[in-house]
């Protein structure tokens, strides 16, 4: 919510992306080189304030969440592009209605589909599941790198193609 007093002293609301599971909510915070970071999550709410964006202005959000989360298992990730947190729910279960508390619509704030999962979605491609099994085909598939075609290990190379598998032959021309 931008009150007036954050409008004059031009203080910005930054956009906000969620998604959630059972037992966490995927949130973004998107301002991009933000300075002086001060994200402070507590059980019931998430403050952030930061210097940031291309014209280095002021953001900062005063959260109130639907429900309860795990402020001491939550973690953050600061990056050039954005801020990315993984608040853990303090108790797992159905998923929340909404993120905030308030029912009214933030301008502000959007769904991250990128990152949304229906609560009715299998288990075993929720949360840490999914990144250990992304993790392990990535690991499946860098051992895949000195096969060839024969078996034998060796790459194939541009020589080992014949000329009877291209298409070198004339082309016929054009009607008018």
């Amino acid at each position: 919510m931008v009150t007036a007093e954050m409008a004059s002293t031009g203080i910005i609301h930054p956009p906000v992306t969620w998604a959630q599971r059972n037992n966490l909510i995927f949130l973004t915070i998107n301002v991009e080189d933000v300075k002086d970071a001060d994200i402070k999550v507590e059980e019931s709410r998430l403050h952030f304030k930061g210097t940031g964006g291309s014209d280095k202005k002021t953001y900062e959000a005063d959260m109130e969440f639907y429900g309860s989360i795990d402020s001491e298992t939550s973690k953050q990730q600061i990056s050039d592009r954005n801020i990315q947190l993984v608040l853990m729910k303090k108790e797992e279960g159905p998923y929340w209605p909404r993120l905030l508390k308030a029912t009214s619509k933030m301008h502000w704030l959007k769904v991250d589909f990128g990152k949304w999962k229906d609560e009715d979605d299998s288990e075993d491609e929720d949360g840490a599941g999914s990144e250990m099994n992304l993790e392990a085909m990535m690991k499946q598939m860098g051992g895949l790198g000195g096969a060839g075609a024969g078996g034998d290990g060796a790459k194939p190379s541009m020589d080992d193609l014949s000329d009877s598998d291209s298409d070198t032959g004339e082309l016929p021309d054009l009607e008018e």
